[in-house]
């Protein structure tokens, strides 16, 4: 295998056998394999790609799609039936929580013992032992049994573990889904610094927002087989139409451009950014280039209303062809009720290039109680005011849906991805993915 190749897998299936009761699993072995009593279950088919070394891939799908076997089988931990796989360099994994620990031991000897198992020898776990302690941050509890730990502190005592063993393949099966937050976005400025680092990781998640945000590239598992493998943005993006089809038996949906009327549109004055005039007098000005509704972009649903525009407004009501970051807009979101049904809400998602969600909002919570009801033939219009964030140079998507329901339990009438393309050709971004107008900035000498 190719020494830039972290992660090779080449047709591996994964089989297991059932059997129905103990009964048949002693006439199995009285009978010699002359005949079956069981039934065979195949969880893996014919998974092959390859990990580059220093890239990132995220793998997502349904439970039950394969992906902790998958990851078991590249550990060395399962054994597959068929086919070869292949890992270059030391690998570090969190599997599952607990995986490895002895519950009677107390969580500095599992510390001790896990990574021995991982590599370490023992000058080199004394020497990062009390760097770990400080990671794990768990407390007294290091002198607890890990029987009477909470899944939150296996995880933590885990993580820090396999964040001290230098290995070049880190391999994470939604472990960091019960942390807190404080630990988790630890754990998440760790995996960010091991992959700037040239560290492969394998990761797990069902956040699609984790995927896009910290992957280079994403495997979507289906019923065993790898049903895409693609950028982050195109695989969460196709995962989420699936589950919404499979979920509430929707179909995609393509529909045409029929634009209303623009209504007026009244934003008071609530401040203005202390550095406006000298940020629109320079060259760090954030012009922002607004393009049309996408009226043949990818959207799906389960009709009964369509997506028949979408457009960034002025104070006046206008639409935007360009904006200024820091300035206030409004999107207006238009849409043409196909058949009667209740409690509409519109929605929208603005993302990056990679396809995290920036924000975004709903309608659901203003008219939560106003028992709203579309009608058929009827033509709907939901607005959102607000300022502009000021964004760094790239280019931006907005993603918009009309739904029935509630936030918590809705159906998804259509959802149109990248119904609109936002460019920044400059900003005065300093950090972070978005800039907020700033109402005062002050700095003084005091006393």
């Amino acid at each position: 295998m190719s020494s830039d190749i972290a992660i090779d897998v080449s047709g591996l299936r994964k089989s297991y056998l059932i059997f129905d009761s103990p009964v048949h699993r002693l006439w199995q072995m009285l009978f010699r394999g002359r005949k079956h009593f069981f039934r065979e279950h195949e969880v893996l088919k014919d998974i092959s790609f390859q990990v580059r070394r220093g890239e990132t891939v995220g793998l997502i799908g349904r439970n039950g799609s394969g992906k902790s076997t998958l990851l078991q089988i590249i550990c060395g931990t399962l054994e597959a039936t068929a086919g070869e796989h292949c890992v270059n360099g030391r690998v570090a994994a969190l599997l599952e929580l607990g995986a490895g620990f002895n519950p009677e031991y107390t969580g500095a000897e599992n510390v001790r013992m896990s990574a021995q198992i991982l590599g370490l020898s023992n000058h080199e776990i004394e020497a990062r032992f009390d760097s770990i302690l400080r990671f794990a941050d768990i407390g007294d509890y290091i002198d607890q049994p890990v029987k009477t730990y909470s899944s939150g502190m296996f995880m933590r005592l885990a993580f820090a573990v396999i964040a001290h063993v230098d290995a070049d393949v880190l391999i994470v099966d939604e472990a960091l889904a019960v942390g807190d937050a404080y630990f988790v976005q630890k754990c998440m400025r760790f995996l960010h610094g091991f992959s700037a680092a040239g560290g492969t990781l394998l990761f797990v998640s069902h956040d699609s927002s984790t995927i896009t945000s910290l992957c280079d590239r994403a495997i979507w598992l289906h019923d065993g087989r790898v049903r895409m493998d693609d950028t982050p943005k195109h695989v969460t993006q196709a995962y989420l139409s699936d589950l919404y089809r499979q979920e509430q038996g929707e179909h995609v949906q393509v529909v045409e451009t029929d634009p209303a009327s623009d209504s007026r549109l009244e934003v008071g004055e609530d401040y203005v950014d202390a550095r406006r005039n000298l940020v629109l007098a320079s060259n760090l000005r954030n012009d922002l280039e607004v393009g049309r509704f996408d009226s043949a972009g990818e959207a799906f649903g389960k009709g009964g209303a369509r997506i028949v525009e979408v457009s960034l407004l002025d104070e006046k009501g206008d639409r935007l062809i360009w904006a200024v970051g820091g300035e206030p807009v409004s999107l207006a979101v238009t849409v043409q009720c196909e058949e009667s049904f209740a409690a509409p809400i519109v929605g929208f998602l603005f993302r990056n290039r990679q396809g995290l969600s920036l924000f975004g909002d709903n309608t659901y919570l203003s008219y939560m109680d106003r028992g709203l009801r579309c009608e058929a033939g009827e033509v709907w219009r939901a607005r959102f005011d607000f300022r502009m964030p000021i964004l760094p140079a790239g280019e931006y998507s907005v993603s918009v849906a009309v739904s029935e329901g509630s936030q918590r339990d809705h159906v998804v009438r259509q959802w149109v991805h990248d119904a609109l393309i936002v460019s920044s050709h400059s900003s005065s971004v300093a950090t972070g993915v978005v800039g907020i107008p700033m109402k005062s900035i002050a700095l003084g000498k005091i006393g």
